[in-house]
């Protein structure tokens, strides 16, 4: 699998050499003086976080959280008057995530990433654009409904994730017996819960019934137990930039204002791509509603 795809965004404003370009239009954003710099948008991005950020079978990176991101693209080709600005895309996982962005080489999130106060101290986030939390997913042939009836079983989770976190703490405080296996990515968990190498898989529900959807035989898994996390998913930016994060910001209440957002939402929710069936909830219209600020 192609490790970065190199890919021209659609352009909106008339074509501008960057030759001699001052940054002035930057402005005081060492993130778009860096774009300017390298003539491209760096955006991380998720392999198997379906229907967020996945690979196509034309082995590029799509999904509900990329098209959002490729609208912040094309305000930034604006803000910085350059529509030959292109998008690089670099692949991350839930331990190397957070540390591409606060190193710079990615500009953008664009994946599965929930918003906490803690990641706060290292990233920053735009607006909430969906709201899930940790359950888990098994084999109907198991029984498995909630994380109690895991005693004496192997449940796998993905290292660097909210998840990990609630879910161990849930059988810390339980005082269960259970083995746990990390993995790094969506598609080694599944693998190994298709396998039967371990019984349950913990994740965001979303992402679960994302992986059942793109499974060779859906009908046998299914999504299971109460919720044990709270996970309000946003595009991550780069802290201390201020004026990037309100560029992204003000696109984001655009789509919200505008209705562009249901309707990207429902490209690929309703039922989408992978059949996923999940309808907007009345929590999230609610949150888009809320973050549609007014100019």
């Amino acid at each position: 699998m192609k490790k970065f795809i190199i890919k021209t965004a659609i352009s909106l404003c008339a074509a501008i050499s960057i030759t001699g370009t001052a940054f002035a239009d930057a402005g005081d954003s060492p993130t778009l003086k860096r774009i300017m710099e390298r003539g491209y948008v760096t955006i991380g991005h998720r392999e198997t976080s379906v229907p967020f950020s996945y690979i196509s079978d034309s082995e590029e990176p799509i999904g509900y959280s990329i098209d959002l991101c490729l609208n912040i693209v094309e305000a930034i080709k604006t803000e910085l008057n350059n529509d030959k600005l292109t998008v690089k895309y670099v692949p991350v996982t839930g331990q190397t995530r957070i540390p591409l962005i606060a190193n710079g080489t990615i500009d953008l999130e664009c994946g599965s990433t929930t918003n906490n106060l803690t990641r706060q101290k290292q990233v920053a986030y735009l607006s909430t654009t969906f709201i899930t939390g940790t359950k888990l997913a098994s084999k109907k042939a198991t029984g498995i409904t909630e994380i109690e009836d895991l005693d004496g079983k192997i449940i796998g989770m993905s290292a660097g994730t909210t998840n990990e976190k609630a879910l161990k703490e849930a059988i810390s405080n339980l005082g269960i017996d259970v083995e746990i296996v990390t993995v790094k990515d969506h598609s080694q968990g599944w693998l190994a819960l298709s396998t039967d190498r371990i019984d349950a898989y913990g994740s965001d529900d979303v992402l679960l019934y994302g992986l059942i959807s793109k499974s060779q035989n859906p009908s046998d898994y299914h999504v299971t137990g109460r919720f044990l996390s709270f996970d309000p998913y946003s595009v991550m930016v780069p802290r201390n930039d201020s004026t990037f994060e309100r560029l992204g910001r003000v696109v984001m209440s655009d789509l919200m204002r505008s209705g562009e957002m249901e309707t990207i939402y429902n490209k690929w929710f309703a039922p989408g791509p992978t059949n996923i069936n999940m309808p907007l909830s009345d929590r999230l219209k609610g949150a888009f509603d809320t973050q549609a600020y007014p100019h």
